[in-house]
This record gives structure tokens, C-alpha cells and sequence, in this order.
């Protein structure tokens, strides 16, 4: 979406929006509504779940698949109890869906439908309903499915047509009344080899294994399931392959016959017309046996009583969520739902897996699903930290006992599996953001700086998917050459701008762990390398821009602006990539993950030649000054399609303007893209929402705050509320940030002045010591940027070559 149109969609979003007043009986989850961001891309999962729960129910579509369920004209072709949020590329997960059908056609099983291209039902639009621990939905077939969940166990109500009588279809036959609900041994990718599946002639109880493919990552992970019904008498039982099914076998196993699409196949049980016309299924999930997933089942959910684990979910979420307290007076109910339901997506993932690990023993938690970390560190885990900082702890433990078993920190993993390694070692600079905040809870700093070091030091047998690649380029040449000649290690030889900036953050992130555990020589040479990025900087580059819609790349307007980040080759030369490339002025689609990528990841060298997190002191030296750095930074994102937001490392350049002595700025950009880019709508997100990362950014910025992941340090503007409270679940202290002339039409977004605890404050950020301490940080704010407020250079955050041994 382009700048014009953000702007002209504010009015929609706020100024007709009806604002809603501070209420005694406020229920945080009237404000949540999971379905933001299942359109458009935005791939969110919108189903059942606890926090960070393993089981995550939702109803399959057949059209943008990677959350299960996406918001547009797709059929629904199952329910499948375990998803991620998200995500981009291909789905994952989505493992063994039930499918559950009033009957078969003049009762013969084989007019019955299996295979999900057959069964595939329209739904009833206006029948969807999603809050947090519930998902329910109609489908044209009238059977209506409710779900909700447990840790390790869906359970499910299948309510059929009220009149228990045949369907009866003229030209056809008749329908009898006899339910039948099948489980397929598949999962949302079609990645399933082997497989085993059966079904109990006396009980019905369906349970099985599969053997599948991780979406974004190598290698593959073992799946059970262990589904149980109540409700009516089993009238009979089977298994179906392909679209024939039959009672005489009551078990089936798949091979992998490297056929693709795969072999529909699964069982299936019949029922007799249900007393209240409704069955229930449960089914329990695990990675060890399928006797362990029966075993979450019964004691997850020993009654299958819908409404008691309904209630009890719900009160998990109110529970996660009662931290953060917010005056809404005069917010308008779209943006509290903007706001909480991004909270709420933050804490869907990671996964808690823990006791569910097959591949070592541990007594370690064992947390999934970071999808990816070089989405995640940026703002997720922060808010993760803020609300919930002891799941943050044992996610940080959790990572690095992967580190312990499998020799590398993962940058991304899913499914118990590796995942692909987007650009540097990402999970350095998550460790050092829970580090530096004084996270505890039984976490082994020295493993963890051990395992930092790894990544530092000793490159990855396969850098595609750990650590890094380039390293002995990188110690020796102080870049990744685009033209490297690697041979300690196999990856993608590309992004060499991009993999340079991530190596250089990665690094100054290690120095500071080094810096406080004493590793005082550790911490000047990390500190060194984390200067890097500016042997990639080529003072005479310039960008042309297509203004005009041409494809001739000589008639692109010169931007007026000189030096970017640039290729440059192993005898120190430098090459040429247009800055502007991978925008929406050019080329966007070509810096994705792939051979035949550019030199830069997911965004251009204008984007990456901001992206200096650590040292922002000596890059807006580099680019001319504080004035000159405005000056571009403004023009980027107010040249359309040059700035797009829907990725993660774009958000800190709405905040850069900090380091420019102008906050101001970066409060008016922010206010400029929510609700713009960021609403309560089912498209309401720019880009995947990558496990809560568009989630915890938009729910950061509106509570004022912009972490510098990696640092103690978070940057400030005023909040969209009248005030926010931040309450430490384990000290019990409270920190709050207080506005002063709020106004719901945001005409006054400007600080004018602040205090913290009641003494004059001049500084645009605080570090996490306000919120373990508590205390008041009060803005006045104003409809006009105070140019005296945080602008002195004793007041600006700060940087590597300014403040490092400060």
C-alpha cells in the first residue's frame, strides 16, 4: 500500500471510528479478534489456542493455507489441530484432519467424500466466529464445527442438521441421518511420506503417526495423533483410500512412493443418529508415541467438557494478558482491538513443546516454532519480556540447550526441525536482549555466551540453516565478498550487503554480553568487527528512481542523493545494485531467499543502508550529518514505493529520527502507518505477521515504545492511550508512561517535556531498569514537535562508538 493511500485511509480507521469510554466490567478478550491479518497475506493463524500451546485448532481452507484458515472465498476442506502464525512461503503443520459429514448418500460409504478435493465445503461467512480459546464455523453441508483446546489436545463439537431426519434428495436418493467423521493422513503441504493409521472396531478411537516435511527448513519430524468420540452410539468403522472406503480392514499404512500430490488415505467412524445432535471429538497430539498423545488426551481432557475447557482457555489468556493496563478513555474501539489482538498474537508462538522433544533427553524446556528468530528478536520476544518474562527465560534456555545437543543456536526452527537461515546469526541478538535485561530463571549465561561465540567464530557445516557463512572472509577482509570463495562450510552464496549489516549487529550484540560477563578483550574485538558495515558503504553510489511507470531503467530519476551500501568483490572493488531494487519501484519480488537473489535480503540498500542499530552515531555521520540524515531518511518514506513496511527490519527506521535529535518525527511517521498499515481489519497487516512480529511492533508502538532489541534501550513516543501501566509478574512493581493533554484525534503526538518520577527528563528513551524498578515516566504532549526536547547530544540514545565502555 502506498503512502497516499495510508494517508487516506486514516479517516476511515479512526475519525469514523466510535470511541469508546474507560467501562468498571472491561474484558480484555471482547478486544481481541484473532481474524486480523487472515487476509492479504497476512497468514495468521485465527483458531483455538493457549498461549504458546502446542495444539492450535482451526478450520483448513484450501486457498492462502499457511495460518489453516484465511479470510477470503477458499473452501474448508477439514480441521486440523496443530498450525504456526504467520508464516511465510509454504504451510506448515495442519496434521491429520477431521472432516465430519451427516451422512453418505443412500447410505452407501463410498458416497461419502474423502479426499480433500471432494469434501471441500463452502462455509457461511457470517457463521465464523474466532476468540481467543474457541473457533467456530458452518458449512454449507449445515454441519457446524466449534473447537477449543488444551496444551496438547484439541477437542472439537460437531453439531449436525436439528431435524434428524434423511435429507432427501430427488434426483439422488436420500441421505440418511448416520454421521461419519474421518481423519486423513495428511497435513496443509502434502508433505506426508510415511504414515500409519487405524481405527478401534469397538470403540472407534482413530490414532496414527506420519512422517512429514518442515515448510521452511530441511530434514523432517514425526507426528501422532489420538482421536476419541462422545456423543452417540458407533454404528460402524473403516479406513478409505483415495475415494473408496470399507469396513473390512480397520488399519492402513502409506509409503513414500515419491508421488506428488500424496495418496489421500485414513479411517473413519460412523455413527448413529446423535441424541442431541452433537459428537464430540478429542484428539491428543504428541512427537513420542501415539500412546503418548492418548495419554495428553485423557488427562487434558477427561470429560470432554467443551464449555469447562472453553472457559478454562479463556481465563488462560486473561491471565497472560493482565500485566498491561491501559486507560482507553476516548480510544476508539478499532484501535484497542488493534492493540490487544497484537498482544494476543505475540503470545501464540513460540511453541511449548516441552516433554514432547524425541530427538534428546533434557531437563531443559523445549520450545518450537521460532518462525523465524530473524523476525522475532526484533520485537516480539521484547514484548515477550515485558509481559511474560519468564516464558522468555525458558525460551532463552530452551534455545540454548538446542545449542548443547546440536551445536549451533537456530535462526529459525520449526517442527523439531532446522530452518532456513535468513541472513545472520539472529539468535545472538536475542540472547544479548534478555541478557542485558537481567533475565534469570535458572538460564546458563556461560553456555549461552559459548554458544554466541560459536556463531562468531567457528562457521556452520551448513550455513543455510546455522551460524554463519563467510567467516573467514569476514575476520580477514572485515565483509562478506559478493564474489567469497567459502570453503568451510555449505550455503547460499548470496545477500552479501545484508549478511555483512547482520554479521556486524550480530557481533556488537556478543560484545556486550562479553562486556558484562568480564570478557573485556572479547569485548573490544566484537566491538571492532561490529564496525563492518562500513567497509561496505560506496560514497559515490547513487540511486535512480522509477517515478513514472517506465521500464527503461535509463529514464529513472536520479534521487539526488550519493553513497549506499554496495557489492563488493573480493579484491576490494565495488559493484552496483541499484538501491531502489526490491521495492515497489523495482523489482520487489527479487531479494527473497533463493539462488538467484539479489545482494541485499527482503528489502534494497536504501533500507539497508539505515540498518545500523548499534552505531547510529557514526552512520548519520557517514551520510552527511544529522540534517542530511533527515532529509533522506523523509524522503524514503515519503517517496511512494520506495518504503514498505510490511517487513520487519523496515521498523526501525520509522524510529531512527531519535538518533537524528528529531523523536518527534518518528511519533508522526508511526501515527502515519497506524491504523494506516496496521487496523483491525482482516487485512490489516503490510506483510506476514512472522509469529507476532507485525503483532508485538504494532502493540510496542502504541504503548509508546520501540525496543532496540539487542540493547537496553527503547525508544519513547507518546502513547495512544491516556496511559499504560506495565506490572512485573514477579516483583509486582509498576511502571507507567502517563500522557498529559492526551487527544483522541491525535493532534497532540509531539512531547513537549517529560518528567520520570517527577524530576525533569530530557531523554527520548529509557532503558529496562524503568520497568524492574517502576516508577512514572510523564509526557505533555503538543499538536507542534518541541525541536529542544531530546535533541541535545547528552540526551540521544546511544551508540556503539559514543557510549560502548560509558
Amino acid at each position: 500500500m502506498h503512502i497516499q493511500q495510508l494517508v487516506a485511509y486514516w479517516p476511515l480507521l479512526v475519525g469514523l471510528s466510535q470511541a469508546a469510554d474507560q467501562q468498571p466490567s472491561f474484558d480484555v478478550l471482547d478486544y481481541i479478534d484473532p481474524l486480523i491479518g487472515t487476509a492479504n497475506g497476512g497468514h495468521v493463524f485465527p483458531g483455538a489456542t493457549l498461549p504458546y500451546g502446542m495444539a492450535k485448532s482451526v478450520a483448513d481452507g484450501n486457498e492462502e493455507i499457511q495460518g489453516g484458515y484465511a479470510s477470503n472465498d477458499g473452501l474448508i476442506t477439514g480441521f486440523s489441530h496443530m498450525h504456526d502464525s504467520g508464516t511465510g512461503g509454504g504451510a506448515s503443520l495442519g496434521n491429520f484432519p477431521l472432516f465430519a459429514q451427516t451422512g453418505c448418500l443412500n447410505d452407501d460409504l463410498n458416497n461419502c467424500y474423502y479426499p480433500s478435493t471432494l469434501r471441500a465445503s463452502a462455509k457461511i461467512n457470517e457463521t465464523v466466529v474466532a476468540k481467543p480459546g474457541y473457533f467456530a464455523i458452518q458449512l454449507n453441508t449445515s454441519v457446524k464445527a466449534e473447537m477449543t483446546v488444551t496444551n496438547h489436545t484439541a477437542l472439537y463439537r460437531f453439531t449436525f442438521p436439528t431435524d434428524g431426519t434423511p435429507t432427501k434428495l430427488p434426483a439422488n436418493g436420500t441421505t440418511p441421518y448416520s454421521p461419519l467423521i474421518l481423519a486423513d493422513l495428511a497435513d496443509l503441504s502434502g508433505s506426508r511420506t510415511d504414515s500409519i493409521i487405524s481405527v478401534d472396531a469397538h470403540t472407534g478411537r482413530i490414532s496414527g503417526n506420519g512422517t512429514f516435511r518442515p515448510s521452511f527448513g530441511i530434514g523432517n519430524y514425526n507426528l501422532y495423533f489420538c482421536t476419541d468420540f462422545q456423543g452417540a452410539k458407533l454404528r460402524n468403522t473403516g479406513i478409505f483410500v483415495n475415494n473408496r472406503a470399507g469396513t473390512d480392514r480397520k488399519s492402513f499404512r502409506t509409503y513414500d512412493d515419491g508421488q506428488s500430490p500424496i495418496l489421500p488415505a485414513g479411517a473413519w467412524a460412523q455413527f448413529h443418529p446423535p441424541a442431541n445432535n452433537q459428537i464430540l471429538a478429542r484428539v491428543g497430539l504428541s512427537f513420542i508415541s501415539t500412546a503418548q498423545a492418548c495419554s495428553n488426551a485423557q488427562k487434558e481432557i477427561p470429560n470432554f467438557d467443551f464449555e469447562s475447557v472453553r472457559s478454562d482457555a479463556e481465563d488462560a489468556w486473561r491471565k497472560k494478558l493482565s500485566t498491561i493496563k491501559v486507560d482507553n478513555t476516548g480510544v476508539s474501539d478499532s484501535l484497542q482491538r488493534t492493540f490487544w489482538s497484537g498482544i494476543y498474537r505475540t503470545l501464540i508462538s513460540p511453541q511449548d513443546y516441552t516433554g514432547e522433544n524425541p530427538l534428546w533427553k533434557s531437563n531443559e524446556p523445549y520450545f518450537d516454532s521460532y518462525y523465524c528468530i530473524w523476525d522475532s528478536f526484533r520485537s516480539t520476544h521484547p514484548l515477550l519480556t515485558l509481559v511474560d518474562p519468564h516464558a522468555q527465560a525458558m525460551m532463552i534456555r530452551s534455545l540454548i540447550d538446542v545449542y548443547r545437543h546440536e551445536g549451533k543456536l537456530p535462526d529459525c526452527r520449526m517442527s523439531l526441525c532446522k530452518g532456513f537461515t535468513q541472513g545472520g546469526s539472529n539468535a545472538d541478538n536475542l540472547l544479548a536482549d534478555s541478557y542485558l535485561k537481567g533475565l534469570t530463571d535458572g538460564i546458563d549465561w556461560a553456555t549461552g555466551y559459548e554458544a554466541v561465540v560459536s556463531d562468531a567464530e567457528v562457521e556452520g557445516q551448513i550455513w543455510t540453516v546455522e551460524g554463519r557463512g563467510g567467516l573467514q572472509s569476514w575476520k580477514t577482509l572485515g565483509y562478506i565478498p559478493t564474489d567469497d570463495w567459502d570453503f568451510s562450510g555449505y550455503g547460499l552464496f548470496t545477500r552479501s550487503i545484508s549478511r555483512t549489516i547482520e554479521y556486524s549487529y550480530n557481533d556488537f550484540c556478543i560484545a556486550e554480553m562479553a562486556r558484562g560477563l568480564g570478557h573485556h578483550a572479547d569485548a573490544e574485538k566484537y566491538l571492532k568487527r561490529s564496525g563492518n558495515w562500513k567497509n561496505m558503504y560506496d560514497p559515490t553510489s547513487r540511486s535512480k528512481l522509477n517515478l513514472t511507470g517506465t521500464q527503461d531503467y535509463s529514464l529513472f530519476t536520479d534521487s539526488g542523493f550519493e553513497g549506499f551500501l554496495q557489492p563488493r568483490y573480493l579484491n576490494g572493488t565495488f559493484g552496483f545494485q541499484e538501491p531502489a531494487i526490491c521495492t515497489d519501484l523495482y523489482n520487489f519480488n527479487g531479494c527473497y531467499l533463493n539462488p538467484g537473489g539479489h545482494e541485499t535480503y527482503e528489502a534494497g540498500s536504501w533500507l539497508y543502508t539505515f540498518y545500523v542499530p548499534h552505531d547510529q552515531a557514526t552512520l548519520i555521520t557517514t551520510l552527511g550529518g544529522p540534517d542530511a540524515f533527515v532529509r533522506r531518511l523523509e524522503f524514503m518514506h515519503n517517496t511512494p514505493g520506495l518504503f514498505y513496511i510490511g517487513d520487519e527490519q523496515a521498523y526501525l527506521l520509522v524510529y531512527e529520527f531519535h538518533y537524528a535529535g528529531r523523536p518527534g518525527l518518528s511519533a508522526e511517521y508511526l501515527h502515519r502507518y497506524i491504523p494506516s498499515a496496521f487496523n483491525d481489519t482482516t487485512a490489516g497487516l503490510p506483510g506476514n505477521d512472522d509469529s507476532g512480529a507485525m503483532g508485538s511492533f504494532t502493540a510496542l508502538s502504541m504503548m509508546g515504545l520501540y525496543p532496540m532489541s539487542g540493547q537496553n534501550v527503547y525508544l519513547v513516543i507518546p502513547p495512544f492511550f491516556p496511559e499504560v501501566s506495565f506490572t512485573d509478574p514477579r516483583s509486582g512493581k509498576t511502571a507507567t508512561i502517563r500522557n498529559i493533554n492526551f487527544d483522541a484525534g491525535y493532534s497532540n503526538i509531539y512531547i513537549q517535556s517529560a518528567k520520570l518520577n517527577g524530576k525533569p527528563y530530557n531523554k527520548a528513551w529509557v532503558t529496562h531498569n524503568f520497568f524492574l524498578d517502576g516508577g512514572v515516566l510523564e509526557l505533555t504532549l503538543g499538536p507542534q514537535e518541541n525541536t529542544k526536547f531530546g535533541t541535545a547530544q547528552a540526551d540521544l540514545p546511544p551508540s556503539a562508538s559514543t557510549h560502548f565502555w560509558n
